[in-house]
């Protein structure tokens, strides 16, 4: 699969010394783009096992969030891949914390919002929880127009 080629090449690759230099590859954003790859084929356990992994490389030994962007987009994957799983409350939780703080641009986590939002509609649109959810993100889609499709 390409991005097991990808892993192995990356891996064999010395680790950067300067992460701000723009011509090295950041191990993180690999973990990252594969975590979207997985979840867009529904390959739920690999998804999770990233999302994870990009959450732990994001955050600093105190809780301090260093890739607040990513931990939000690793938040949705966890959340569809609950949502998918059936557990409704670690879906809206993981939904929830990923619309909190402070974010700089919204693109991908709009894209994975309406795929949380899609797996709520399909599995749990008679839900109050995830009716209050997807009232949340319509209410954001009106401060960002395109949000979230209707």
């Amino acid at each position: 699969m390409a991005l097991d080629k990808g892993r192995r090449l990356l891996e064999g690759m010395p680790y950067p010394e300067n992460l701000d230099n723009r011509f090295v590859v950041d191990p993180a954003k690999f973990d990252f783009y594969a975590m979207d790859c997985y979840r867009l084929v529904g390959e739920d356990k690999l998804a999770r096992t990233l999302a994870e992994e990009v959450l732990r490389a994001g955050t600093d030994f105190d809780g301090t969030e260093r890739s607040p962007m990513r931990n939000a987009e690793a938040r949705v994957t966890l959340g569809v891949t609950a949502a998918r799983e059936g557990d409704l409350e670690q879906a809206l939780i993981m939904g929830e914390r990923a619309l909190e703080g402070d974010r700089q641009s919204v693109p991908s986590l709009i894209m994975t919002s309406r795929e949380l939002a899609a797996e709520m509609r399909r599995r749990y649109s008679s839900e109050p929880g995830a009716q209050d959810y997807l009232a949340r993100l319509g209410a954001l889609g009106q401060e960002k127009p395109g949000f979230l499709p209707q």
